[in-house]
């Protein structure tokens, strides 16, 4: 999904002649952190309700935080997941979105990014969740799917990550099931690291995980 699939025209847009009394109401109504501002529609940047708190007199302009002014927008025809690394990098929950010419032509709150990246980790579906933990050389994704298709399932997702100060890398799979206790078996039959799994079998996934601890233990 684009950026331009998901903008709304709710959230006001502030001109450089209003008043910071008015953009802190502003922001306090609509409960954002930054409001955009614009000069005939041409985006100039956002300002953060924190620095619209801080001026010493709210009766002047928006002009004079010009300053203050941070310049967080995404295109309009990038994917979805932009906005979401520019809400995150600049710690707003807007962020507005321009086309070619830098008019700004609506605004993403993180509220809909949530939702919408919520059925793109496949929240909305029922399934159970497995991860691993491997190095990077063993990662491949083709026999990860041949053991998961093996047990006559399907992965509807594939999420992983790297551990900054281990190197290790992290798997999360969700599987088309929740009784996923022979797909982790089978995993761990190939030497697979299973960290820990969601399912049906939650009981079974705590003797499991007190099983492996025990066996730590006797390595020690």
């Amino acid at each position: 999904m684009l950026t331009v699939d998901l903008i709304n025209n709710n959230i006001p847009r502030l001109q450089l002649q209003d008043s910071i009394a008015k953009a802190i109401q502003l922001a306090g109504d609509y409960r954002v952190t930054h409001l955009p501002v614009v000069a005939e529609e041409k985006f100039l940047g956002l300002i953060s309700e924190d620095d619209l708190l801080d001026a010493d007199d709210s009766s002047l302009s928006i002009e004079t935080l010009q300053d203050h002014f941070v310049t967080a927008f995404v295109k309009d025809n990038v994917h979805f997941l932009n906005a979401v690394n520019a809400s995150i990098s600049y710690d707003t929950n807007i962020v507005p979105v321009l086309n070619e010419e830098r008019d700004l032509v609506g605004i993403i709150s993180t509220q809909d990014l949530l939702k919408i990246l919520g059925n793109f980790a496949g929240a909305n579906e029922i399934g159970g969740i497995i991860v691993l933990e491997m190095e990077r050389s063993q990662f491949a994704i083709s026999e990860i799917s041949r053991i998961v298709e093996s047990n006559d399932s399907t992965i509807l997702h594939l999420n992983s990550n790297t551990d900054a100060v281990t190197g290790m890398l992290t798997v999360t799979l969700h599987i088309n099931r929740k009784e996923i206790s022979a797909i982790v078996s089978t995993f761990e039959r190939y030497d697979y690291d299973v960290i820990y799994y969601f399912g049906n079998e939650q009981f079974e996934n705590e003797i499991h995980s007190n099983y492996k601890h025990l066996m730590n233990y006797l390595d020690i």
